[in-house]
């Protein structure tokens, strides 16, 4: 497919997507049929395409561009699987495999990289918040649906897989060889550290992570903690109830958080005295790869007054996601609740901005600048140097009262703006 084409198939998916979303809101507000009306758009764009363009088109790749492209619009986290793709993703939807160790999501069409798990392949390959991969070995990844680049990304341990990556400080793409090998997901560490202060830092949320949580605090205290600094950064593993369970850990009362969707009444979760162990000064620590159960966290703590956050502003996802599955054996993964916090707003939409918000400028030195960055593999590190963790020294002081958290203005959506 030409890229005249491709630029053609972006603008219809781009257009289906918007007449979808102003007939949704449209429809809300008068008729629920008015929104089909406005799929007449789509279909006028269609039919101008194959009865107009210089050559004919591949209707089919039109119409699951387009599909893509408005699934990406409403939720970066949702896929179209046809049927075959579906059949395979139920076949390794309970198989656990090996894998590079990557947390994923739509942007731009393309699958962009939340982060990687501490420690993976995929970690020590450099691979971070905002990288986009390109192609799994040599298949575009341009209207991927995401479930199935993870099927792709799996296999036995010790198999190899190519992929190349799009950075933003560099033009060209950066080609490596990662080993699939099988995740573990990063223990919590916790350690004492000058004033009085324990140190806390969680890098996943999956199922059972509050009640290895507190163990860690009471042993903190039992050592002597006065002050707590509950690190989330690379938190991007783990799920929203898990996220709750943590937050009550820290508050008495009041709501942690709400889950609501079209068809899912909202449901309130509310804070249990009896689960609260800690009730001492806290720092929530969070970075732009802080993301689901980790945000709920950080936001419950934040709007209860309960505690400060200091960091970067995190990724934007809390929902619950089921496959719905079509006549033709097809199936759509997407959101049919998001969490909100206590103001109202969708985690995924609002995301959290940090009561002091600190940059990590160790983090926007890519390792895209290195000269030989398209040799980089896991058996090729690189050389980094120590720097200063600028966020757990800012987060220190204002928990040390050195210094104060301030309101922060919201700023645009996205890692990418961020590390900009």
């Amino acid at each position: 497919m030409n890229s005249r084409l491709k630029l053609v198939i972006v603008a219809a998916t781009t257009l289906f997507a918007a007449a979808l979303l102003v007939g949704q809101v449209v429809g809300r507000a008068s008729n629920p049929e008015d929104a089909y009306r406005h799929l007449a758009v789509f279909t006028d764009v269609l039919s101008r395409i194959k009865s107009e363009y210089v050559e004919e088109p591949d209707m089919k790749s039109v119409t699951i561009g387009a599909v893509n492209g408005l699934l990406e619009a409403v939720d970066p986290y949702a896929s179209y699987l046809n049927a075959d793709q579906y059949k395979q993703y139920l076949k390794q939807k309970d198989t656990k495999k090996a894998s590079v160790g990557l947390v994923l999501s739509k942007r731009f069409g393309y699958i962009s990289v939340v982060d990687s798990i501490p420690g993976s392949p995929a970690d020590k390959a450099g691979l971070t918040t905002g990288d986009m991969i390109e192609t799994i070995n040599s298949v575009a990844t341009r209207d991927m649906p995401l479930a199935f680049a993870e099927i792709l990304l799996q296999g036995e341990p010790n198999t190899t897989i190519d992929l190349s990556v799009l950075r933003v400080r560099k033009p060209e793409p950066t080609k490596m060889t990662l080993t699939r090998a099988m995740i573990t997901l990063p223990a919590i560490t916790a350690k004492m550290l000058p004033d009085g202060v324990g140190h806390l830092r969680v890098q996943s949320l999956e199922e059972g992570k509050a009640a290895q949580i507190a163990s860690a605090i009471k042993d903190l205290e039992k050592q002597g903690a006065k002050k707590l600094v509950l690190d989330l950064r690379h938190s991007a593993f783990g799920s929203p109830e898990e996220g709750v369970a943590v937050a009550n850990l820290f508050l008495e009362k009041g709501l942690i958080t709400y889950s609501q969707g079209q068809r899912y009444s909202r449901k309130d979760f509310e804070a249990s005295p009896a689960k609260q162990i800690w009730k001492l000064p806290v720092v929530v620590l969070t970075n732009r790869s802080t993301t689901s159960g980790a945000e709920i966290v950080a936001s419950a703590i934040l709007d209860a007054k309960r505690g400060e956050v200091v960091g970067e502003r995190t990724y934007g996802d809390a929902a619950k996601r089921e496959a719905i599955s079509m006549e033709d054996g097809s199936a759509v993964i997407i959101a049919v609740a998001k969490f909100y916090n206590g103001k109202g707003k969708s985690i995924q939409e609002a995301a959290v901005t940090p009561s002091k918000v600190v940059v990590d400028t160790s983090a926007a030195q890519a390792p895209a600048d290195d000269e030989d960055d398209d040799a980089a593999t896991p058996e090729k590190p690189k050389d980094k140097k120590a720097e200063e963790d600028v966020i757990l020294k800012n987060g220190l002081e204002v928990l040390n009262g050195t210094a104060k958290a301030a309101a922060q203005p919201g700023t645009s959506r996205g890692p990418l703006t961020d590390a900009a």
